[in-house]
């Protein structure tokens, strides 16, 4: 009677997991190279194991390639884990940090706001100017150029505008209360304890300043861990990395899309959490994407449980984001859930 049941249990499971139509997800992404660049690398992570991965082009899962905007999700829950650890709060106002924002009239901006673009600060909008070199030694002497040169666009806290300033004053704010380098901090309590083995946010040119939000490297499966630990409460490989309180903060709704005066084309009329987009709510948001406008879309379904990876090269538009939503429904399709 044991073993029938035991049995009556494993059949079950192959059935679960077959019902997700990979044949149809691989088709779709074969339709779609040409968009996507050709060199592409997906993974799909369910059940505490990666259920499908597809390697195109020249790309595999492991291929180190420039993630963008990404980028701000990973120092968003850089952020959250001195938050944890009772270092600072996210309401704490830049200004208690470095002075020089009270100076120009800036230190009333919170922690909150530069993860949520609700800074307040005039900024570009362009996805190119977004991208440039930026001409500074250091991320203290560029944090410092936006506490003294910026202008004051409007109050913070009132008005959604997507820039790369807010994260880059949250990540000199970790380098001020700790002494060390974002890069090396990112390194020491982010990216090793992730296993993420392709990831860095050291420049390739050591002159250049960090940009923690747009700068880092990664690879399709170092996302797909990320990702794993969110969708696993915090936990990664049996270590806590962020509180489930953290990654719940995280997820949480930040701004509405009819708040949002400035964002990428690939994003309009999505709503905001803390360093990335929601892509579904009911009562609560349900699915999210920190997505690139180097191309890539990680995509976390915290109802439907799976982290599904889409890991690109081509500089993305909206097109992306429509092939994305569509793979995300071939996943969907396969699961039986009451999350619509």
């Amino acid at each position: 009677m044991h073993f029938r049941s035991l049995l009556f249990c494993l059949m079950y499971s192959i059935v679960a997991e077959a019902q997700i139509d990979t044949a149809a997800i691989s088709q779709k992404l074969s339709q779609s190279a040409a968009a996507l660049g050709k060199d592409v690398a997906v993974v799909l992570y369910k059940d505490g194991k990666v259920v499908y991965k597809k390697e195109m082009g020249k790309f595999n899962l492991k291929t180190q390639q420039q993630i963008g905007a990404t980028s701000q999700w990973l120092t968003t829950a850089l952020v959250m884990i001195f938050v944890q650890e009772g270092k600072l709060s996210l309401d704490d106002k830049v200004g208690q940090y470095i002075p020089l924002f009270e100076k120009y009239y800036k230190g009333y901006i919170t922690l909150r706001h530069c993860l949520t673009h609700y800074t307040g600060i005039k900024t570009e909008q362009s996805a190119l100017k977004l991208f440039q070199k930026n001409n500074f030694k250091s991320l203290e002497e560029q944090v410092n150029d936006f506490a003294s040169k910026k202008d004051i666009g409007t109050n913070a806290g009132t008005e959604f505008n997507y820039s790369n300033m807010g994260f880059n004053i949250a990540a000199r704010l970790l380098e001020v209360i700790s002494k060390k380098t974002f890069d090396r901090l990112a390194l020491e309590k982010l990216i090793r304890p992730l296993s993420m083995r392709n990831t860095t946010f050291t420049n390739e040119n050591y002159n250049d300043a960090i940009n923690p939000a747009m700068g880092a490297r990664s690879s399709a499966t170092d996302l797909s861990n990320f990702m794993s630990m969110l969708l696993n409460k915090g936990t990664f490989n049996g270590k806590q990395i962020l509180t489930e309180a953290s990654v719940s903060e995280m997820l949480s709704l930040q701004a509405k899309s009819n708040l949002v005066k400035g964002s990428p084309k690939q994003t309009e009329t999505l709503d905001y959490a803390l360093g990335g987009w929601i892509l579904e709510q009911n009562a609560n948001p349900t699915a999210y994407s920190s997505p690139s406008l180097a191309g890539t879309w990680p995509i976390l379904d915290v109802c439907r449980g799976y982290a599904l990876t889409i890991f690109t090269k081509e500089l993305g538009d909206e097109k992306d984001r429509k092939i994305a939503m569509d793979i995300k429904a071939l996943v969907d399709d396969g699961i039986k859930t009451n999350c619509q």
